[in-house]
């Protein structure tokens, strides 16, 4: 199969507006968010969409379905958690001079015996009063949200702005999902459309499989792990599960996290053996039907992102355009791997790789660019 070089070097303008793009994301992150959640949103409703036009519906009245069904279950989710998760952290709040005591007293020792160090734990009686005492005055997470907000206009004028961004943005993307790939798609250059509409149906395969797929898989782990938990009996079950669950997004960061927690948690509870053993158990469990039913079975293999990758890809996604980017880090980590693949897949089979030496003359056009 021959290649020509030279067209690699005409494409310079994508180049340049790709980094340009970048550039205004980078710029406008800030109020970018409400707009990419929406989008997400959309693009996880949109086939649900789709499935409903196919029994002779229309699309308004199809996405008005799809949309009141994501809505009812948004809210029944915070009403629910919300209250749940309070009483978690108000216990958490009480029991924090027994965990720090934990530490001092019989964690911190028996490492200090162990690696031969000195290590002390700060006096932390001042602290755990200040952080008893505002969580009494702030009443729960409604009260302290709210007051937080009511401090600064400019915040509550943004977030108020944000929340009813969401819900409408969501809505017309919904409506006009179909238009707007169909007007994208009809912007291409012919001499690309080949192409780049088989990298988008690749990447539309790894996007639906990585963004349903793994939000499914987090919501089992959590779940599986609340119930777990609280069979065991400990009183923070779900706050810990939820969490472990929620972090599971980046590999092996949920489980670490959640397993620390928990065994702090039930030593310092039930203070023997057997429930810390318990707790192994139910992580033991829980990432043996991960790795055998749930990310097999809801995932697949379609997605093929390193563990590394994903640290790397939310971190950096972070640090360029903080929450924004961590939020999209992901799914564009997966677009870019598609991309990947494809260049690869093109260089194995230039001129470039299969032969062993590029005669002089086109060694010469490849430098030039002619």
């Amino acid at each position: 199969m021959k290649t020509d070089y030279r067209s690699g070097w005409d494409h310079w303008p994508w180049l340049l507006f790709a980094v340009l793009t970048g550039w205004i994301i980078w710029l406008l992150a800030p109020i970018l968010t409400p707009f990419a959640v929406s989008a997400l949103l959309a693009y996880l409703g949109d086939p649900l969409v789709d499935r409903l036009e196919k029994f002779r519906l229309s699309r308004s009245v199809a996405v008005v379905i799809v949309f009141t069904l994501m809505t009812l279950i948004l809210v029944l989710l915070l009403l629910g958690f919300i209250p749940l998760l309070e009483n978690q952290l108000n216990y958490l709040i009480q029991r924090l001079p027994d965990y720090f005591a934990w530490l001092r007293e019989t964690a911190m020792p028996w490492v200090a015996s162990r690696l031969s160090i000195d290590l002390t734990l700060p006096e932390s009686d001042e602290l755990l009063g200040l952080i008893q005492e505002h969580w009494r005055s702030a009443g729960g997470i409604a009260k302290t949200v709210l007051d937080s907000l009511s401090k600064s206009g400019l915040v509550l004028v943004s977030w108020l702005v944000n929340i009813t961004l969401i819900p409408v943005v969501t809505f017309y993307l919904l409506r006009d999902w179909d238009v707007l790939v169909d007007n994208i798609r009809s912007l291409i250059p012919r001499s690309m459309q080949a192409t780049v509409n088989q990298l988008a149906s690749e990447s539309d395969k790894v996007l639906g499989a990585f963004i349903r797929g793994q939000l499914l898989v987090m919501l089992g782990l959590g779940f599986m792990y609340v119930i777990g938990l609280w069979l065991v009996g400990l009183k923070l079950a779900l706050l810990i599960g939820v969490i472990a669950g929620l972090l599971s997004i980046v590999p092996y960061l949920g489980t670490i996290i959640g397993v620390i927690s928990a065994l702090i948690a039930a030593i310092v509870q039930f203070g023997d053996l057997l429930h810390p053993a318990l707790v192994g158990v139910v992580f033991i469990v829980g990432q043996s039907l991960e790795g055998m039913v749930l990310t097999p079975l809801l995932v697949g293999d379609r997605i093929g992102l390193h563990p590394v990758a994903v640290i790397f890809a939310v971190m950096a996604g972070g640090v360029l355009f903080g929450f924004l980017g961590v939020l999209l880090a992901l799914p564009l980590a997966a677009v870019i791997m598609v991309m990947l693949r494809h260049a690869y897949k093109r260089y194995l089979e230039s001129r470039l790789y299969t032969t062993d030496k590029v005669p002089a003359e086109e060694s010469s056009k490849i430098i030039t660019g002619e």
